[in-house]
């Protein structure tokens, strides 16, 4: 125990759960804590952004390449308001993030009385975006609502937390007892359920393995193939699965397969996904009878009709079945022309999008780490580009937050160390987070920004030339010059008129190991929904 400020114990608190970065921006209600992040720069390293919307990207964008939790920052009010839709990613993606928010004066919060910052029911509106929030009434909480943040994140289903925090409480003297990590229960084996999937599976002679977002790591990436080896099984992968098998794999199949093997598959086992189209149905397998195995309760209700349910962690169940299974005869020679048949359709129907794609895969290294934009490359790689790697795609779930992809790979790239990170994205996405070149200077983030210029919000103008007339509204953009843009920032540029350009481009900015912009002029490419419209 010792006598320390509010901050110095949060500040400690963190360095003990092992976060060496936080992702914020100081602001008066927090000088408290920056004050004690002063006094452990050593230790731990405060990343300032330009936009308080990037502070939750970037550590979201930290957590999915590393594993471990991104920590963030904001004043309160405005700041936590911009902050919003990086905790709604991260919401929707099942990340860890812990978001530390500033709050006016304790004794004033909920009084109306328009303190600086002061927004109603804050707490609420945090409360929708996490998984649990706190607020401590004292000093001596701080450090075990630090702990109790990080077991929550590592507890059950992983997703966002936050605490909220008062100025008077972080320049708070007292004599503290900072402590350590508090343990998260280990993921149990339920016999029952297991048994249950083993059953439905040795009834099956065409089983099909899904995967979602609830698979992710290097210990899933190394069971799950061995499964698909035991059942000789196809693995199709959601958007958010994608990483849990190397796509190189012989038994891995993109998103939309999962409709073409609706009419011969006769059982499905799916694992951490909430296996639903985005209109909020189920998928449509079929006549397959179907295992739902999700850790959260709410992924396997209505409107899913699951004959096995299995309320447990995915990759504790991948073990078991590992361990329980005998090889057996599957799919064989179906499979491989199955696969064929998924990337033959692509290249029929996206072929101008997959040139680009191609470019950017045959730079990267296997581990290199891809950010996808909802953009129309973007839309293309979600089935198209090859993920090779765990904890190496990066997407925003069905939050589908356009603008992410740019700070949130700022993040990635922060804690992907050696390994290279490329972002794609929009001259409309881009309109976000321009300003974020500016910290990547500063900071010495190499990440790449393969940026698709076509004036225009693409995929909306070509939905409002084929859909409704030609009718075109609010889709046109006017761009600045991003030479000049680039040059201002202080970052690298180049020009790509084709995709050997910018497998060109993207392989000299990976030498370079400085941030760069490099920009391809397109047109309005071929719609990329019929393949993924398949999917539902």
């Amino acid at each position: 125990m010792a006598k320390m400020t509010g901050g110095d114990a949060l500040t400690q608190a963190l360095i003990s759960e092992g976060t060496d970065t936080v992702f914020g921006i100081p602001g008066v209600q927090l000088d408290g804590l920056t004050d004690g992040m002063y006094r452990r720069q050593d230790e731990l390293s405060l990343l300032v952004p330009r936009h308080e919307q990037s502070t939750t990207y970037m550590a979201d964008g930290f957590h999915r390449v590393t594993g471990r939790p991104g920590v963030a920052m904001v004043v309160p009010g405005p700041g936590v308001l911009n902050a919003a839709a990086g905790m709604a990613t991260a919401y929707a993606c099942s990340s860890q993030v812990m978001l530390l928010a500033g709050t006016i004066p304790s004794t004033l919060v909920g009084s109306g009385l328009g303190a600086l910052h002061e927004i109603p029911k804050q707490t609420e509106t945090i409360e929708g975006l996490t998984k649990w929030t706190a607020r401590p009434s004292r000093v001596e909480e701080i450090p075990e609502l630090v702990h109790e943040g990080f077991r929550q994140m590592r507890t059950g289903r992983p997703r966002p937390v936050a605490l909220e925090l008062g100025p008077d409480l972080l320049h708070a003297v007292a004599d503290l007892e900072v402590g350590e990590p508090f343990a998260a229960a280990a993921p149990t084996v339920p016999d029952d359920g297991v048994a249950e999937i083993v059953e439905l599976l040795n009834a099956s002679s065409r089983p099909v393995i899904h995967v979602g977002g609830g698979v992710r790591g290097q210990r899933a990436f190394d069971l799950l193939p061995r499964l698909a080896e035991l059942l000789d099984a196809p693995v199709v992968m959601s958007e958010n699965g994608r990483g849990a098998l190397d796509a190189r794999d012989p038994h891995a199949l993109p998103a939309f397969s999962l409709w073409e093997l609706r009419g011969t598959a006769d059982a499905v086992v799916s694992f951490g996904s909430r296996f639903l189209t985005p209109f909020g149905q189920q998928a449509n397998i079929g006549d397959a009878r179907l295992a739902l195995v999700n850790i959260d309760p709410d992924d396997v209700r209505a409107p899913r009709r699951p004959d096995v349910t299995v309320i447990a962690d995915a990759t504790t169940v991948l073990e078991a079945l590992v361990a329980r299974l005998e090889a057996r005869a599957g799919w064989g020679e179906e499979l491989r022309r199955l696969r064929e048949d998924c990337e033959n359709r692509i290249r029929a129907q996206v072929a101008p999008q997959m040139a680009f794609v191609d470019a950017i895969r045959a730079s990267l290294p296997a581990d290199g780490i891809f950010v996808n934009e909802l953009t129309q490359i973007g839309y293309v790689s979600t089935y198209g580009f090859p993920v090779q790697a765990p904890h190496s795609y990066v997407w925003p779930g069905y939050q589908g937050t356009l603008g992410y992809a740019m700070p949130t790979a700022l993040g990635a790239a922060v804690g992907a160390g050696e390994r290279p990170v490329v972002v794609v994205t929009g001259d409309g996405g881009i309109g976000w987070s321009l300003q974020e070149f500016a910290t990547a200077k500063r900071y010495g983030i190499p990440l790449i920004t393969v940026l698709f210029e076509d004036n225009r919000f693409g995929n909306v103008w070509r939905i409002q030339r084929d859909s409704y007339g030609g009718r075109f509204i609010g889709s046109d953009l006017v761009n600045p010059d991003f030479a000049l843009l680039a040059q201002a920032f202080g970052v690298d540029f180049a020009l790509a008129e084709d995709a050997d350009a910018v497998q060109k481009a993207v392989g000299a900015a990976i030498a370079a190991r400085r941030p760069a912009i490099i920009k391809v002029p397109v047109d309005v490419f071929p719609s990329p929904w019929p393949l993924i419209h398949e999917k539902h």
